[in-house]
């Protein structure tokens, strides 16, 4: 399974991508697998403000439907548009196209509370 080393993850498999104070963020691989063919995706509109951990979408597949949260504390900066049309992104490139928005971060000492490559794939070993 890929997991890029130059992103952070969350235990609900959100990457964070890092570039000074803003933060680009969507879902792994992993979560992707799981939910299959996506068909749905509610963003978090620009301007809207969350905590860390905070429910800030919907994604929803032929499976199932799963929050989104937010793995850090911020303001939404930017949202992927392409997915309102082309939800399938997130399944064919979730590190890529399939990135679901952006935060201006509001305290980069969450960023500890993340996992690097190495801690996320020993966490998915160890649930299985």
């Amino acid at each position: 399974m890929n997991i890029p080393s130059d992103r952070l993850y969350t235990e609900t498999h959100e990457w964070v991508s890092v570039n000074g104070d803003i933060a680009t963020i969507g879902i792994t691989e992993h979560a992707q697998r799981e939910l299959s063919d996506i068909v749905y995706i509610e963003l978090p509109k620009v301007g809207d403000r969350f905590t860390q951990k905070a429910v800030v979408g919907v994604i929803e597949s032929v499976k199932a439907a799963s929050d989104l949260y937010a793995p850090v504390s911020g303001e939404i900066v930017a949202v992927n548009t392409q997915l309102i049309d082309h939800p399938s992104l997130v399944n064919s490139n979730p590190y890529g196209e399939g990135w679901m928005f952006k935060m201006k971060m509001n305290h980069l000492e969450e960023l500890s509370s993340l996992k690097d490559a190495e801690a996320y794939n020993e966490f998915l070993r160890e649930k299985g």
